[in-house]
C-alpha cells in the first residue's frame, strides 16, 4: 500500500472518507467498492491497485482509525476530575462532541465492531481491545476514593464497578448486534447510560444525606 500512502493528500482523503462512509453506512458484504470509486472519482481499476482486494482496503481503514482514535483518546479523559462517576460523565460529553464533528469514523468503528461475522484480524482486533483497556486505566488512574462507601474496601469497589462497566457494555453490544450504526438514534442510549452511572453511584458511594 505504499503507492496509496504517497498519495497527494486531498486524493488519499478523498478515497479515504469515500471509503469509510461505504463501511461505516454497509456491513462488510453489503458494501461496494463501485460506490466507493464513484464517490472517490477514481477507476475501479486504481483502488485495486492502491488495495489488492477489498479485505485488504478493509483492514487498512480499521488501522487508519485505530490511529486517530488513540489520537482522540487523550482528549476523552480529564484527569483532573478526581470523582470517577464524574469522570466518567465529563469523558461520555467529550466523546459526544468529538462524534459530532467525526460521525463517519465513529460509525465506521462501530459498524466494525457490531460485525456479525468479523473480518478483523487478530493483529487489529489486539489493537482495539489494547486501546479499550488503556482507556480504562486512565478512567481509574488518581480517583478519590473517599467519596465510596466505607463497609466495603476501595479497592474492591474500584474491581466491581470494573466489572460492571464491563458487562454493560456486553449486553450493550449484545442488544445491538447485526443493527447498522449508522442509522442508530444514540441519544436513548446515552440517557441510559447515564442513568446506569447514576445506580452505579447509589450502590457504591456514600450516600447524602
Amino acid at each position: 500500500m505504499k503507492s496509496f500512502d504517497i498519495l497527494d493528500e486531498t486524493k488519499k482523503k478523498r478515497i479515504l472518507d469515500a471509503a469509510i462512509n461505504e463501511f461505516a453506512e454497509n456491513s462488510y458484504e453489503q458494501a461496494s467498492t463501485n460506490r466507493i470509486v464513484k464517490s472517490a472519482q477514481i477507476g475501479k481499476g486504481m483502488l485495486f491497485h492502491y488495495f489488492k482486494t477489498k479485505q485488504s482496503l478493509y483492514e487498512y481503514l480499521i488501522s487508519h482509525a485505530i490511529q486517530i482514535m488513540e489520537e482522540f483518546s487523550v482528549l476523552y479523559i480529564d484527569d483532573s476530575e478526581p470523582d470517577f462517576i464524574e469522570r466518567m460523565k465529563g469523558s461520555a460529553k467529550l466523546k459526544i462532541g468529538i462524534y459530532e464533528q467525526h460521525p463517519d469514523l465513529f460509525h465506521f468503528i462501530g459498524q466494525v465492531m457490531l460485525e456479525k461475522e468479523s473480518k478483523v484480524p487478530a493483529t487489529l482486533a489486539h489493537r482495539l481491545h489494547q486501546m479499550q483497556l488503556e482507556g480504562m486505566a486512565r478512567m481509574f488512574n488518581g480517583i478519590d476514593t473517599e467519596k465510596f462507601r466505607e463497609d466495603v474496601d476501595s479497592d474492591e469497589i474500584l474491581k466491581l464497578i470494573g466489572w460492571s462497566i464491563e458487562g454493560y457494555s456486553q449486553e450493550l453490544l449484545a442488544k445491538l448486534d447485526g443493527q447498522n450504526f449508522a442509522e442508530l438514534e444514540l441519544e436513548p442510549y446515552w440517557k441510559e447510560f447515564y442513568a446506569f452511572l447514576e445506580m452505579l453511584k447509589r450502590i457504591y458511594y456514600k450516600q447524602e444525606v
